[in-house]
């Protein structure tokens, strides 16, 4: 049994390899639009997620891509693979501006570190915030979503994904609260807010899911490393209803639905001290 475990994570290893490799062969800028009032998610929209690819010719792969995202974190289909390695944050106070991209309040950072996967270097570049949750964990969504998007020199990107339910409020957002709040009723589309810790955004886990995706919002460019961290935080109702405020688009939600898993390989890293 033990051999037999031994070969499936071998395997599941190098099939993730091998889709990092490709990823990295295909170039393609993987960014996510900065206007967002192009597209809804309202899906009996015309411009809803059923129909994200049809909105423009380079938006296509939203309907045709067979690695999007978000997934349901099925914990059936997941393999536990603890030589992934612990996921080091080389974060640093850095300046941060925020921008309202018409659905979601964006942070975008100036020179705030990095994290390495597999040896490369993918350089933090903005932080938003989904409510409710896109993705979710057997079946179950939460209630928001913060994604810490990284970028490589070349231009892979890595997104780390952090889940949050209902409790105690959060740390980071509790931070820039009064910052969060001096845009509220402003019209201005970005806003410079000072320097800030993106490592002040806490994990509270060593855990983590692994697998290739998509952007979740259009173009949806696929090849994208995504890293799902396996605690749910807690956040206050307060705190999101002050998130949603900020956007004035009038949705009470943008997530979009759940994509196909298809055959991608879904990992779960859990260091060998925890096992026992």
């Amino acid at each position: 049994m033990k051999s037999r475990r031994i070969q499936q994570t071998t395997l599941f290893q190098a099939v993730f390899a091998i889709l990092v490799l490709v990823s990295s062969a295909r170039l393609t800028r993987a960014q996510e639009v900065d206007d967002e009032r192009e597209f809804s998610y309202d899906e009996k929209s015309e411009t809803g997620p059923p129909h994200w690819g049809r909105l423009r010719p380079e938006w296509e792969v939203c309907n045709s891509g067979k690695m999007q995202s978000p997934i349901d974190l099925l914990n059936e289909r997941v393999e536990i693979v603890p030589d992934l390695g612990r996921l080091r944050r080389y974060y640093k106070p850095s300046n941060a501006t925020i921008v309202n991209r018409g659905h979601d309040m964006m942070i975008r950072w100036n020179g705030a570190g990095y994290i390495q996967i597999n040896g490369t270097i993918f350089e933090l570049k903005q932080t938003h915030w989904h409510s409710p949750s896109e993705h979710t964990l057997d079946g179950r969504r939460f209630t928001m979503e913060v994604h810490l998007v990284h970028q490589s020199k070349d231009n892979r990107t890595a997104v780390i994904g952090i889940m949050y339910k209902i409790g105690r409020p959060d740390s980071f957002l509790s931070l820039i609260e009064r910052s969060l709040r001096s845009v509220t009723d402003s019209a201005d589309v970005e806003r410079s807010i000072g320097v800030f810790d993106p490592k002040l955004i806490k994990f509270g886990s060593r855990k983590y899911y692994r697998y290739m995706g998509s952007l979740t919002t259009p173009p949806c460019t696929e090849n994208v490393i995504w890293t799902i961290v396996r605690k749910v935080r807690t956040v206050t109702r307060e705190q999101i209803k002050l998130v949603r405020k900020i956007v004035h688009d009038d949705s009470e939600a943008n997530a979009r639905p759940i994509q196909q898993l298809n055959e991608r390989a879904l990992l779960l890293y859990r260091p060998r001290d925890l096992e026992m």
